[in-house]
């Protein structure tokens, strides 16, 4: 097998899709209620959650639409949230793989398409957005969670070497402007944005990427010898050496089809 980026993912995401699934922090919180209160005044009849991972989202947006199609680039994980969805007693939902790069539906498919907590992990993410905008209805809309990027340089490459020693999988997060942009170039207009702190305990947030202790403590200790500023820019909180927690601020967006 090939060390390509899809296999990487594949790899690293099969092998803890019951994680993600027991992850509190993609289970609910404010953030997942903001989105689904903005789905919930579109009434949409039909809903594509990309990346749908343990299938949180899709469960959450399953309540209202008449159908929820939850896709997804690794096969295990779409099992596990298969089985989570289903367990919950959701019904209507479809689930499929494939890649956000090659949206395998057709054009203006969905007048709803949700992201949540997955563009991080993307490639290419002006490819992803235009593929989502390629498949929603003319007036439609994208709901778009992921963790913010910081515009200090220092802070930012701080927490990209944390975030990328942790799951090699992470490519980085984009700000506020990056953002803008990518919806900008594939016809989306941003209409409602919010962002909501969002806390990683620290054990949960090592033990679901499967870290091996080694890589664990050579974390810790990159974080504890890094810059003050760096550690204060994202709530790093300590007791004494031990790492109790840090929070990312999350960046949410609605942007609707031009």
């Amino acid at each position: 097998m090939s060390d390509s980026p899809t296999n990487r993912i594949q790899a690293q995401f099969g092998a803890s899709a019951s994680a993600y699934v027991t992850s509190a922090g993609h289970a609910g919180g404010a953030d997942l209620e903001r989105l689904v209160a903005w789905g919930r005044a579109l009434a949409p009849a039909r809903v594509l959650d990309v990346a749908t991972g343990g299938g949180h989202t899709a469960l959450a947006f399953a309540g209202f639409p008449a159908r929820v199609v939850a896709f997804d680039l690794t096969e295990p994980m779409l099992r596990t949230a298969r089985q989570f969805v289903e367990s919950r007693g959701a019904a209507g939902a479809v689930f499929v793989a494939g890649d956000v790069e090659a949206l395998p539906f057709r054009e203006a498919s969905f007048p709803l398409a949700t992201c949540r907590i997955a563009a991080h992990h993307f490639a290419d993410v002006g490819a992803a957005v235009r593929q989502v905008a390629r498949v929603l209805v003319s007036g439609g809309s994208f709901l778009i969670q992921d963790i913010l990027g910081h515009d200090d340089p220092e802070a930012s490459r701080f927490i990209t070497e944390v975030e990328r020693r942790r799951d090699p999988t992470h490519v980085r997060s984009y700000r506020v402007t990056e953002w803008r942009a990518f919806l900008r170039g594939a016809g989306l207009t941003v209409m409602d944005d919010a962002i909501v702190p969002k806390v990683r305990p620290w054990e949960e947030w090592t033990t679901r990427s499967r870290m091996a202790p080694e890589a664990k403590r050579d974390l810790e200790r990159f974080i504890l010898d890094a810059p003050a500023r760096c550690r204060d820019a994202f709530d790093f909180r300590l007791d004494g050496e031990r790492i109790e927690s840090f929070t990312d601020r999350m960046l949410l967006l609605r942007a609707e089809k031009d």
